[in-house]
C-alpha cells in the first residue's frame, strides 16, 4: 500500500473513532470504496448562527502528493458565504492554499471550513454581495440573506413544506 493510502486509512480510522466529538461534521468518508483520493463530507450549520439547520455537502479531492499538498475542497450544496464562490463552490481559505502544512488532516480541514461559516473573512471575498454587507456593517441584512439561502439550498424540505 502506498504512503498516501496508508495515511488516508489512518485518518479515516481516527475520524470514525472520534466522530462523536465533532457534531458539526455529519459525514467524512471516501466517496467510493475503490478510490481513497476522492472523499465526501457533510457539515452542519452551527447553532446560534444564520447557518443553523443547514446541511452542506462538500467534495474533497486528495492529490497524489498528499499530505505535502492540500486537498481540493469545494461545496456541492449551494451556499451564500463571503469566502465561497456562489456558483462553483470554491472556498477561499488560506489553509487550502498557502498556509497548508502536512500536520493538517482531512478532519481538521473540514473543521476549519465549518468554522469559516461563522467566522467569514470579508476582506478576501469570492462572494462580493455577502462580503459587502459585512464590510458596510449591515449584520442584519447579511444574516437575513444567509438564512434565506440556507433555507433554500441546505434544509431538507418536509412534505408539508412542498
Amino acid at each position: 500500500m502506498d504512503p498516501v493510502s496508508r495515511r488516508l486509512l489512518k485518518e479515516l480510522n481516527d475520524y470514525q473513532r472520534e466522530a462523536h466529538n465533532h457534531p458539526e461534521i455529519i459525514e467524512l468518508t471516501p466517496a467510493d470504496d475503490e478510490d481513497l483520493t476522492h472523499w465526501r463530507a457533510t457539515i452542519a450549520g452551527l447553532d446560534q448562527t444564520p447557518f443553523q439547520g443547514g446541511l452542506w455537502n462538500l467534495d474533497v479531492k486528495i492529490p497524489h502528493n498528499y499530505p505535502m499538498q492540500p486537498p481540493t475542497v469545494k461545496f456541492i450544496t449551494q451556499i451564500c458565504h463571503p469566502n465561497v464562490h456562489f456558483k462553483t463552490g470554491e472556498i477561499c481559505l488560506d489553509l487550502l492554499k498557502t498556509a497548508w502544512s502536512p500536520a493538517w488532516t482531512l478532519k481538521s480541514t473540514i473543521l476549519a471550513i465549518s468554522l469559516l461559516l461563522s467566522n467569514p473573512e470579508p476582506s478576501s471575498p469570492l462572494n462580493c454581495d455577502a462580503a459587502n454587507l459585512l464590510r458596510c456593517g449591515d449584520l442584519v441584512g447579511y444574516e437575513s440573506m444567509i438564512r434565506m439561502y440556507t433555507q433554500l439550498f441546505a434544509m431538507k424540505m418536509t412534505e408539508e413544506d412542498q
